[in-house]
């Protein structure tokens, strides 16, 4: 029989061991002083949100998007985004930088203005896209908010387990064929996630406004799921006809790949109906089941940096995985920046051991019950009489997570060990607390509970909890040449930006045509 993977493992020694890379995509909707969406264009002080290292926005310009750089430790990560929050409250005069994932007050379509990245023909494409977003899916549903991790292993890690493991490949195929490995253990356990870190069971009644749905009334103005862990994550969140029909394939980078650029050059006849042109305005990009490759909608992807003018697919298939991209993690709205340590700490152990545990190929079938799972426990993960499909049987949701964490505790000892402190130990005591007791404290049930003790709706809690965390981060005063720092990002990208908007020398339509067709 083949030696596993974790006793392979166990060969490493402390001095072999260089740890993680890791770093976040935060993402978060300035509002006003009444909890109303914001109307102001994104913040000049903020820099150029097309060229801008840390700080750009998502779909809309009132959603921030904030980078941290590549770390190797979790604290020195989130250091860097609790000052990119610091500079960004600074300078949001009486605007609120909202703490949860499901929006704050809305009205329509209309009233979520669409991200601008100025005159160059990159900044107009990306415009495009998030109109052509509109029209597919209207703009509402691009108003929720995320936290995105990314993490790699370095390539110290990846000799020595190559080595390991007997591989003969070339290095850049082997890594792939990793986190390739890695990811299929993820889509079988991604609903522990939800069940963990889900925290938004809630939503303001404006996000719902003359939309059919099955939750319950908390107040006048706040509907929520009586057993939901994420409406982010749920049928109300991400989610679209056409996508239903994909079957991306995540076995393998070839066919990963293969399919999603068969998405991008595959009409569909709604999107032909709408056409890429409205009068000379460009509405979409094309009119294919995905515009680019961004536009699919998954809880994980396989990564890698691009160059300039390159596509993420023709980065992968050049030059290999180079990380993931945890996408389903709900802002966490009780910490001033939507994430928190002992979070970091256990996704680096659970995807770790998604990479020392076997996994097969995903067929069909089994590709059908890990979607049902990750539904239900996104749905009614907090109904204890839930049952999750397991090896073939309904496990009860509570044990099922106990069981997975059990299963983390030798790989938390043995890198303890190697870095000498409780680090994963105390990360995964954390998650195992949530689920004690009869009434689970998972983030889900905090948000209600708390919702409840304020006597306050969706809206209103979110608000308070909002300008508490900003009253927190304004009263952290920036080290001076930290805050030099970042004046000196926010002027050097608003050159960078006009520098490319005076060199560019194609009309749109005309980039855009040879866009496609690289």
């Amino acid at each position: 029989m083949a030696e596993s993977r974790h006793s392979l493992f166990h060969q490493f020694a402390a001095s072999d061991w260089d740890g993680f890379l890791k770093g976040v995509e935060k993402e978060g909707l300035r509002v006003d002083a009444n909890g109303f969406i914001a109307q102001t264009p994104h913040p000049e002080a903020l820099g150029s949100a097309l060229t801008h290292p840390r700080i750009t926005t998502d779909y809309s310009e009132a959603l921030l998007e904030l980078i941290t750089p590549v770390f190797s430790s979790t604290e020195a990560m989130l250091a860097s985004l609790r000052d990119t929050h610091r500079f960004v409250q600074q300078n949001l005069g009486d605007e609120v930088f909202w703490a949860a994932s499901m929006p704050c007050e809305i009205d329509g379509d209309q009233s979520i203005p669409i991200a601008e990245y100025g005159r160059s023909n990159i900044g107009q494409l990306k415009h495009v896209y998030r109109q052509g977003l509109a029209v597919r899916y209207g703009r509402i549903m691009q108003s929720i908010a995320g936290a995105h991790y990314n993490l790699s292993l370095p390539d110290s890690f990846w000799h020595k387990w190559q080595q390991l493991t007997g591989n003969q490949d070339a290095l850049k195929d082997f890594k792939s064929d990793q986190y390739f490995w890695l990811i299929r253990n993820f889509r079988r356990r991604s609903w522990l996630l939800m069940l963990l870190f889900g925290a938004s069971p809630a939503l303001d009644s404006s996000f719902v406004a003359g939309v059919k749905h099955d939750l319950s009334r908390f107040d006048e103005r706040t509907w929520y799921g009586k057993h939901a862990t994420s409406l982010r994550m749920g049928d109300l969140g991400y989610h679209n006809n056409a996508q239903a029909s994909l079957n991306i394939c995540f076995n393998e980078l070839d066919t990963y790949t293969r399919t999603l650029d068969q998405a991008i050059h595959t009409n569909w006849p709604a999107y032909e109906a709408i056409g890429t042109r409205r009068n000379d305005e460009f509405i979409q990009i094309n009119t294919s089941v995905l515009q680019i490759e961004n536009e699919y909608y998954s809880a994980v992807r396989p990564k890698r940096t691009t160059e300039r003018a390159e596509k993420p697919i023709q980065a992968l298939d050049a030059r290999g995985v180079e990380y993931i991209e945890v996408r389903c993690l709900d802002l966490d709205p009780f910490s001033p920046v939507g994430v928190n340590q002992a979070q970091i700490d256990f996704l680096d152990l659970f995807l770790l051991d998604c990479l020392l545990t076997d996994s097969p190929r995903i067929g069909d079938d089994e590709c059908q019950r890990l979607d049902d799972n990750y539904k239900d426990v996104v749905a009614s993960g907090r109904w204890q009489e839930l049952g999750v499909c397991q090896g073939g049987r309904r496990v009860p949701v509570g044990n099922a997570a106990r069981e997975l964490l059990d299963r983390l505790q030798p790989l938390a000892e043995l890198l303890d060990s190697w870095g000498q402190d409780e680090t994963y130990r105390s990360a995964l005591a954390a998650q195992r607390e949530k689920l004690q007791g009869q009434e689970w404290s998972v983030p889900s049930a905090r948000v209600l509970a708390s919702m409840e003790a304020s006597g306050l709706g969706h809206r209103d809690w979110v608000l308070a909890l909002s300008r508490q965390h900003q009253e927190t981060l304004r009263n952290e005063a920036l080290a001076p040449d930290v805050l030099a720092d970042y004046q000196r990002m926010s002027r050097e990208s608003l050159a960078e930006q006009e520098a490319q908007e005076q060199s560019d020398n194609l009309p749109f339509a005309t980039f855009l045509e040879q866009y496609l067709r690289s």
